[in-house]
């Protein structure tokens, strides 16, 4: 498996607003973006796995981290992480995800809520978007004491799927509280947005966000997840070949329909934090 890492040197500058703030304003529910790219993983074959573990070079170009994370129930996880200021890549070799997650070719796509609340209203919207029954969950983080901590709400248009998963996910006022999640302040009332939850770190290396990816996905995976993106508000445009092209909040989302053997995190691109 082939992917390729691309760098936009936008000369972006850190600080200020983040995009959800600058976007949404005073703007009500009904016509603010709801959700944002918060991050997407892709699973890949040991030897590409093992390269970007070692990588020296993506130490120095992002906030990088190998991390193994217990999540609800007990389920754990091994990522390779690249950080920026309000997104993130997740990217993982075959079998650091427990069942289907880990096949080589899966791949997800996390969006999140800047404001408290927001998630009811997608969750709500979703049933507009001809999803019935929308499934919700919490996922809980253990930081290594037994004792899970409340980490964000979700919420998912199915269980089922052959390599591809969207969910919608809201941060935890517990996971803001507890001083091992290393969070930010809020901003403004009711914040739970991504660059609070994320680090500063980003700072000291030249990557700031992920400014778009592309994920090839069979057409029943793109169907059952082309809702939540217009649930969330994204500007979703679909392609001649079938494909579509979600923008709106700084990263655009494109994805192939292909085969479920052709399937997988395709490409990834990136702004600069310096000029």
């Amino acid at each position: 498996m082939i992917i390729v890492l691309a760098v936009a040197l936008t000369g972006a500058v850190g600080g200020g607003v983040g995009t959800a703030q600058a976007e949404g304003g005073d703007r009500s529910a009904h016509d603010r973006q709801l959700l944002f790219y918060n991050h997407s993983y892709g699973v890949f074959d040991r030897e590409t796995a093992d390269a970007i573990e070692h990588s020296d070079y993506l130490r120095d170009f992002a906030n990088f981290q190998v991390r193994t994370t217990t999540g609800t129930g007990g389920q754990t996880w091994t990522g390779r992480y690249l950080m920026g200021r309000e997104t993130y890549l997740e990217l993982f070799g075959v079998g650091d995800i427990a069942g289907q997650d880990g096949t080589l070719g899966s791949a997800g796509l996390g969006l999140s809520t800047e404001r408290a609340g927001d998630l009811t209203t997608v969750t709500e919207r979703l049933k507009d978007e001809g999803v019935a029954d929308p499934v919700e969950f919490l996922q809980t983080r253990d930081f290594g004491d037994g004792v899970p901590v409340p980490w964000f709400d979700a919420i998912l248009t199915t269980t089922e799927y052959d390599a591809f998963g969207a969910w919608a996910m809201e941060y935890r006022p517990e996971y803001f509280a507890d001083p091992r999640g290393k969070t930010e302040p809020a901003s403004f009332p009711g914040d739970v947005g991504r660059e609070r939850y994320l680090s500063d770190d980003y700072r000291t290396h030249l990557m700031r966000d992920v400014t778009s990816v592309h994920l090839a996905v069979t057409e029943g995976d793109l169907a059952d997840n082309v809702p939540l993106l217009r649930a969330g508000r994204f500007a979703v445009r679909t392609l001649g070949d079938g494909g579509v092209v979600a923008t709106r909040g700084g990263t655009t989302i494109r994805f192939t329909t292909v085969p479920r053997d052709q399937a997988g995190l395709r490409q990834f691109e990136f702004c600069s934090t310096g000029p």
